[in-house]
């Protein structure tokens, strides 16, 4: 056996790994590149051992992904046995509940760093560890890319919160108990009480909001070991599966499976059923879109609709129903769900593990609790896909989420009372001369990918305090940004165009009528073509655009595109593989 030989092989049937381009041969780079690597690894360590990236986004500044380090330790453990050298690789962390001004600013960043780093170091394949709701989105858009042999493993959702004897639900009752406190059928005092006892445990959102959603969506687009989505963050069989993880992901490198393999135009199809299943987050949409952009798959809004309707929503879970993410698993988790609605899957759609994900889902998988997972023939509602509306004030497209609306306001059709901003949102929402009935839409808008920037999640705007206190609990809302996925309520969001994109959301003015009309899929302001021909943005709207100078924000604002797109950059969009452009010398 020559020297290239003995630092490319480990046994006669051993395929020239990627990682080889480093570490084969006796000339100087190679010899820096094993040296550098030799702390305290096994001599074989780069003799055809496939070289497992954990890209990790554990982060104490991302609580919700703070005990990804343990579930490392556990994929590393996985790698060994298999064969494999686990490295872990700290990546760009984002912790939605922090961040300022909004986490999605950086969604694309945390992409393009991966993205680079996956390329640029000498990795054989990827695990990916996320759970808080950019984690995932931005794993897998940097991990379709490159195109290497990837696997998710979901960071998983918390335990259960109780105060005052009933469940309480991250982010939902939030929203619900903040609302109380404004409506003063809740103390302050009370309020403060129930944050200790809200965040019981390790592990994102439990309320199926988008981190649970991302994390049911990575399964049904076929990058986890099927039944591994919605495991519990403290349960020991997160440790157990990542374990498996870390075995699986040298198989698919062995085995040559990467990503662009795995996830193709049928596993969106699958995603999109399942994210209707559960009543998951309209924020999966503009992730799903920016994913599909990254891989080179045309998935447009429309096929959210057209595959998403008459998908019955099987999960009862806040905030569209009652349970938590614990009582999901409990009750027979995700594959019990998708066993239900098999026939509506894809069949060609493939897993990680090679299997389809409805030979995954077709095996006996009993529900054990069928208030949490209802029956097929007695769901919660019979149509819960994401309604995609198209009309004048949103020509490109805006969603909305029936599962989390309520119902009366499915139609509806009632005068415009516009804010501007989120500042003019704050100032004025709790005036008690404010102009607002119960049969108010209420619109904010200069909130889009561009205008804010980076689209926060502000589109369920509070109700008015008078409303309030006269009982009303949800209103029509009409917004550019985003809702959080933990958040309920009749919210028309993800307006495209902008207002900060010449879109027809920046001219509407108070008192304008504003007709939706849900089951027609119409989003209309009843104004003239000549009428809004004749109007210009206002001053008091333009002012608040970004128009930043420096950095990350000017790039983003430049290149962003808008949500009916992904929200991806303009220069990202596309696949260019696991090359590196030069060597190094």
């Amino acid at each position: 056996m020559n020297d290239v030989d003995k630092h490319s092989r480990q046994d006669p049937d051993h395929q020239p790994l990627r990682s080889d381009a480093w570490y084969a041969g006796d000339d100087r780079n190679a010899y820096l590149h094993r040296a550098w690597m030799r702390r305290g690894v096994p001599s074989n360590a780069f003799e055809g051992r496939p070289q497992i990236a954990i890209a990790n986004t554990a982060s104490d500044l991302t609580p919700c992904n703070a005990h990804l380090n343990e579930v490392s330790r556990a994929v590393q453990q996985g790698v060994y046995e298999a064969g494999g050298i686990p490295l872990d690789l700290p990546v760009v962390s984002l912790g939605e509940t922090l961040v300022r001004p909004t986490a999605m600013l950086w969604r694309n960043m945390a992409a393009m760093a991966m993205e680079e780093m996956f390329r640029a170091n000498p990795i054989d394949g990827l695990v990916l560890l996320g759970g808080c709701d950019k984690t995932i989105p931005s794993l897998l858009m940097a991990a379709a890319s490159v195109d290497l042999p990837a696997v998710v493993v979901p960071g998983g959702p918390m335990l259960n919160g109780t105060f005052r004897g009933q469940t309480l639900g991250c982010g939902t009752d939030v929203w619900r108990l903040g609302e109380e406190v404004r409506a003063g059928t809740l103390s302050a005092e009370q309020f403060v009480r129930s944050e200790s006892s809200m965040i019981r445990s390790r592990g994102h959102c439990n309320t199926m909001g988008t981190a649970s959603s991302m994390a049911v969506v990575a399964e049904a687009l076929g990058m986890t070991i099927p039944g591994m989505a919605g495991t519990p963050a403290p349960d020991s069989r997160l440790l157990e599966g990542s374990h498996e993880v870390g075995r699986l992901a040298v198989e698919l490198v062995r085995e040559g499976r990467t990503i662009k393999q795995v996830i193709t135009r049928e596993s969106f199809h699958n995603a999109i059923v399942a994210l209707a299943a559960v009543g998951g987050s309209t924020n999966a949409v503009v992730h799903l879109m920016a994913i599909a952009g990254r891989l080179g798959i045309d998935l447009d809004l429309g096929d959210f609709d057209r595959i998403g309707a008459g998908v019955p929503l099987l999960v009862n879970l806040q905030p569209a129903g009652e349970f938590l993410m614990e009582d999901l698993y409990r009750a027979g988790g995700l594959l019990a769900v998708l066993h239900q609605v098999a026939d509506l899957l894809d069949p060609g759609a493939i897993t990680v593990t090679g299997e389809t994900l409805v030979e995954a889902a077709s095996r006996e998988h009993p529900v054990w609790d069928t208030t949490v997972i209802t029956p097929r023939e007695t769901p919660l509602q019979a149509d819960a896909g994401i309604a995609v509306l198209r009309g004048n004030l949103a020509p490109h497209g805006a969603i909305v989420k029936p599962a989390a609306a309520s119902k009366e306001l499915l139609t509806h059709r009632g005068p415009a009372l516009v804010f501007d901003s989120v500042e003019d949102l704050k100032a004025r929402i709790d005036d008690p001369d404010l102009p607002v009935t119960p049969d108010s839409v209420l619109v904010l808008r200069g909130c889009g990918p561009r205008g804010y920037p980076g689209m926060p999640e502000v589109a369920n705007l509070p109700l008015p305090k008078k409303m309030l206190q006269l009982g009303v609990r949800d209103m029509v809302r009409v917004c550019d940004g985003r809702m959080s996925g933990t958040a309920y309520g009749t919210v028309v969001l993800h307006v495209a165009p902008e207002a900060a994109a010449g879109g027809t959301l920046a001219l509407v003015q108070d008192g304008d009528t504003i007709v939706l009309d849900v089951p027609n899929r119409l989003l209309q302001l009843d104004v003239s073509d000549e009428e809004l021909a004749a109007r210009t943005p206002p001053a008091s709207l333009v002012q608040h655009f970004a128009a930043p100078t420096r950095g990350w924000e000017k790039l983003y604002v430049e290149h962003v595109r808008q949500a009916d797109t992904g929200a991806d950059l303009d220069f990202l969009v596309g696949s260019t593989g696991p090359e590196v452009a030069r060597e190094s010398h």
